[in-house]
């Protein structure tokens, strides 16, 4: 969750450069903190179900799968993860979003999205946030899995957190910059007012309207702010996360 709080301006300079309105109009630098709350309430079950369902795929596949099927076990593991946490983290980016795009605060927002558009309106964008957050992790998680056994090899020891922290940011900023014509589309989909033509959800035809409007400048709006963001977060995430798996690694072996 700190790294959720500590990051969040750059995300929501990220989602003003997205919107269609422009980082300007749909609030420039005020309210940086527009939406928080959101965040705050989602941030922990939405990396528990994550990682909950990341771990349990890797050990139940290798007990099937040798070494040679390592990518595409991390693929699966966290691609499983996604979905997963998608069931959170889907009403926790709309909420968020609609939030940091205009002046409403987010209980307010919660409220106006279940009157007009019922629950199924905070998932609106779900297709496109699964679309989304897959390929991001069949790039980021093989990339890091790789990076840290690649440096373990090299150093010939497992790598310390502060190594995994460095895969990590590293493999997060690729993977960032390469999907971001999928966030644009994903929040032009939760932005978008109900009965227009981006509120069908439709990722193909958000992508396509984005690009005949500002070309490739628009697909990638926001790309600096999103690497950053997820480039730091990266690194503080996976590293304190493998950390926590040696600290409670450690514990077991001493009350085993």
């Amino acid at each position: 969750m700190s790294v959720d709080v500590t990051l969040f301006p750059l995300d929501t300079v990220k989602t003003r450069l997205q919107s269609e309105v422009g980082f300007s109009r749909a609030g420039g630098f005020r309210g940086i903190y527009s939406g928080l709350p959101s965040v705050v309430a989602g941030s922990f079950p939405t990396a528990g179900l994550f990682f909950c369902a990341y771990e349990g795929v890797k050990i139940f596949g290798r007990g099937y799968l040798s070494e040679s099927w390592d990518p595409v076990l991390h693929m699966t593991a966290a691609s499983t993860g996604e979905v997963t946490a998608c069931l959170v983290r889907v009403p926790v980016e709309v909420i968020k979003q609609r939030a940091q795009a205009t002046r409403f605060r987010s209980s307010d927002i919660l409220r106006e999205t279940l009157r007009t558009e019922g629950f199924r309106g905070l998932y609106r964008g779900y297709i496109s946030t699964v679309l989304r957050e897959i390929p991001f992790s069949f790039i980021q998680f093989p990339l890091w899995e790789y990076f840290k056994k690649t440096w373990s090899s090299f150093q010939k020891s497992p790598v310390d957190p502060w190594q995994s922290s460095i895969c990590g940011a590293t493999s997060g900023c690729i993977a960032a910059g390469i999907t971001t014509p999928l966030d644009v589309a994903k929040t032009r989909i939760m932005l978008a007012e109900t009965g227009s033509a981006f509120s069908t959800g439709s990722i193909s035809f958000a992508i396509r309207a984005v690009y005949r409007e500002n070309g490739m400048q628009g697909l990638f709006a926001g790309v600096v702010p999103r690497m950053l963001w997820i480039t730091v977060g990266g690194a503080i995430f996976l590293g304190v996360y493998d950390k926590a798996k040696v600290v409670l690694s450690s514990a077991h072996m001493d009350t085993s």
